[in-house]
């Protein structure tokens, strides 16, 4: 991720900007959803877009703000947007399937499907295992991964394009991380071993094994594309007051994670996987099984825990919930899915507030807020 997860900009609402609306119906769950994507919209977020949907399958879906800060335009509650590290369950499910089908084991360690790659000198790669770049447990660092940490650094850099052989090598001349530490070069280098195993790429196999099976069409592999389809609402950056940027062209740093999505798709996809549809039992559970992070840790999960490229967090009704958040170049994304797969909920956002400690934080509460609402609102609704 070049920027922030929970990052973007504090301006308020636009001349023009179009007001929270909820559709279709007009039932507590979605006043609800409506108020909560207008307090993120009231923080100085641009654009949010929400869906939630019950057992039924009907959605709620609201939208607030507005799409292009210059013209006015409302956020189109069907728009695009990048799924960045959301994309990482997506590689991760992949992976349980071809464990599943005895391709590969989640405890091979990484030499024997990367022979080729340069491992730097503090790194083993006897001992670094495909279970633990999954958990982000393999000490892969990314503090070598390019990135713009301005808006003059985002003009010289946004279309630049990095293999992924760079993006590991960048990696390989850090210090290794200890215990838990995400880690966006591991999942590059999971893209490379799907390579390995099936003779084919990573999004390749995505396309075939979830995408058309669950006929999400409107989730697509960009690659080096630097724009998305359209509708889609302008991406923003607020790097400090006076310092925001629409950025909202740009090649994503990993174009192997490249892809976008909506969230009536995103939805889809995290109900199909609760429900067992793209898993085996044992491989699903697997996925579900948590490593045992810091209390540091969990607060940076905003109190989750995090398996095989799914991460847990608590209900205040009780119960968990199942989510990857997602965010760069401006598009912070937020999700969550019951246990059983039965209800969901989306949040985009087209603006990261990454200036401050707080105002990340504060937009992820708030993000936070509108997903567990959401949840246990249905839970009320659909008993």
């Amino acid at each position: 991720m070049r920027l922030a997860v929970a990052a973007g900009a504090a301006v308020l609402l636009a001349a023009g900007a179009a007001p929270a609306v909820a559709r279709p119906e007009s039932s507590s769950p979605a006043q609800q959803l409506s108020r909560d994507a207008e307090a993120i919209h009231a923080l100085g977020i641009s654009g949010v877009q929400a869906r939630a949907v019950g057992p039924d399958g009907r959605s709620s879906v609201v939208s607030s703000g507005t799409a292009d800060l210059h013209t006015g335009r409302p956020v189109d509650p069907d728009g695009w947007f990048r799924m960045a590290s959301t994309s990482k369950t997506l590689v991760a499910t992949v992976v349980l399937q071809l464990e599943a089908e005895g391709r590969l084991s989640l405890d091979d360690t990484v030499d024997r499907w990367l022979p080729d790659v340069a491992w730097g000198k503090d790194y083993d790669p006897h001992r670094i295992t495909v279970r633990q770049l999954l958990r982000h447990t393999a000490g892969i660092s990314d503090a070598g991964l390019p990135g713009y940490d301005t808006a003059q650094e985002y003009d010289e850099q946004r279309f630049d394009v990095h293999s992924s052989e760079e993006l590991v090598e960048r990696a390989m001349a850090q210090e290794p991380t200890q215990g838990w530490s995400y880690s966006n070069t591991g999942y590059v280098l999971l893209g490379m071993i799907i390579r390995q195993a099936t003779g084919r790429s990573s999004h390749q196999e995505i396309e075939d094994r979830i995408l058309r099976p669950l006929g999400l069409d409107h989730t697509r592999w960009t690659g080096a594309t630097p724009t998305l389809p359209r509708p889609h609402a302008q991406a923003y950056q607020f790097y400090g007051p006076g310092a925001e940027k629409d950025v909202t062209v740009q090649v994503p740093v990993s174009t192997e994670l490249s892809w976008v999505t909506t969230t009536r798709d995103e939805n889809a996809f995290f109900r199909a996987l609760l429900s067992g549809r793209l898993l085996p039992p044992r491989q699903l559970a697997e996925m579900k099984q948590p490593t045992e992070e810091s209390p540091e840790v969990q607060e940076r999960l905003l109190g989750g825990r995090y398996g095989l490229g799914l991460v847990s967090r608590p209900l205040t009704c009780g119960g968990t919930y199942w989510s990857h958040e997602g965010g760069d170049g401006g598009y912070i994304t937020l999700n969550g899915v019951t246990e059983d797969g039965r209800r969901s909920v989306v949040v985009s956002m087209s603006e990261a507030r990454g200036d401050t400690e707080a105002h990340i934080r504060e937009q992820e509460k708030a993000a936070g807020d509108l997903v567990d609402h959401a949840l246990c609102a249905g839970a009320a609704a659909h008993g």
